[in-house]
């Protein structure tokens, strides 16, 4: 198969459809996870703080899709459901777990930014 010759600086290009999933916080939080180990519906959404049902669903079926995640149904009562993280997910992980870590290390001097900003704002 040949690559095409994707450009997403151009208005039609679907790669920007793929960028807005990839910088998704849900999608990130979710990639983290799933990278680290194969995790049901519920699980999922204990381990992410703020995370609602509905969205959780909705992420799960767009990176399903997007085949960076895999769903496994177990014939239980009721149906058991495990997510897993496909090797292309995993690939985006790596890049995607790093932009959480910096987050995590960065906030403090953010928020200190976004306090001088809005100082100045009230100043003007």
């Amino acid at each position: 198969m040949v690559a095409a010759n994707w450009n997403a600086y151009e208005a039609e290009c679907p790669t920007r459809a793929v960028l807005d999933r990839i910088a998704d916080k849900w999608t990130v939080l979710l990639l983290g996870l799933l990278a680290e180990r194969p995790m049901r519906f519920n699980e999922l959404r204990r381990h992410v703080d703020g995370l609602s049902q509905k969205v959780l669903s909705q992420t799960l079926k767009s990176l399903e899709r997007d085949g960076l995640v895999t769903r496994r149904a177990f014939a239980t009562v009721p149906v058991t459901v495990e997510y897993s993280i496909t090797p292309l997910g995993a690939s985006l992980a790596e890049t995607t777990n790093a932009l959480r870590l910096w987050a995590e290390a960065h906030m403090d001097t953010v928020v200190a930014s976004q306090a001088a900003y809005d100082r100045r704002g009230a100043d003007a």
